[in-house]
C-alpha cells in the first residue's frame, strides 16, 4: 500500500504536490522550518474542525429542543 493512495488525485492539489517534494535538496533546518510550518497547519486544521464540531453540537441542542 502506498502512502499517496490516501491523498486526493488532482494533480493541482497542493497537499499532494507537498507530499510529492523531493526532501534531499533540503538542509536539516529547512526540514526544521518545513515541520514547524506542517504543525502549525495541522493545530490550525484541528482548531477548525472542533470549532466545527462545536457549532453542530449547538445546532443540534438548538432543534433538539
Amino acid at each position: 500500500m502506498d502512502a499517496d493512495e490516501n491523498l486526493p488525485r488532482r494533480k493541482d492539489d497542493l497537499l499532494l504536490q507537498l507530499a510529492r517534494q523531493d526532501l534531499d535538496p533540503l538542509s536539516v533546518d529547512e526540514l526544521e522550518e518545513r515541520i514547524a510550518a506542517l504543525e502549525a497547519e495541522i493545530a490550525r486544521s484541528r482548531t477548525k474542525i472542533n470549532r466545527a464540531i462545536n457549532h453542530r453540537a449547538s445546532a443540534d441542542a438548538l432543534f433538539k429542543k
